[in-house]
């Protein structure tokens, strides 16, 4: 049974920093690209990063750049998000998720195309 455990999550000011975990079980891991999303009240789930099977690529919607970045230890089955310089509009319940294949840019985003899902952790930037 495949389990994706998201941790991290919490209230925080704006300008400040959290760092996401992910911790992956029941299946081979480091064969699979994760990713983030997040989805903000009343809003879809969005794409927010996700880095490749070996970690050798990284890709970050244009909201995140420079502030986020995604990263993974195969050896412990976990991929990660750090969250610099928080703003409010970050405020969402945050997913990873794992997907079998290689994808161009523009099928990173589609939710339809991750095989696997965490049940989120909420992050809250207060104002």
């Amino acid at each position: 049974q495949v389990q994706l455990v998201e941790s991290g999550g919490g209230l925080v000011q704006a300008g400040g920093s959290l760092r996401l975990s992910c911790a992956a079980s029941g299946l081979s891991f480091r064969v699979y690209a994760m990713a983030w999303f997040r989805q903000a009240p009343g809003k879809e789930r969005d794409f927010v990063a996700r880095i490749s099977y070996n970690g050798g690529t990284t890709n970050y919607a244009d909201s995140v750049k420079g502030r986020f970045t995604i990263s993974r230890d195969n050896a412990k089955n976990t991929v990660y998000l750090q969250m610099n310089s928080l703003k409010p509009e970050d405020t969402a319940v945050y997913y990873c998720a794992a997907d079998r294949q290689i994808r161009t840019t523009q099928f990173m985003g589609a939710r339809d195309a991750y095989d696997h899902w965490g049940q989120g952790t909420q992050v809250t930037v207060s104002s």
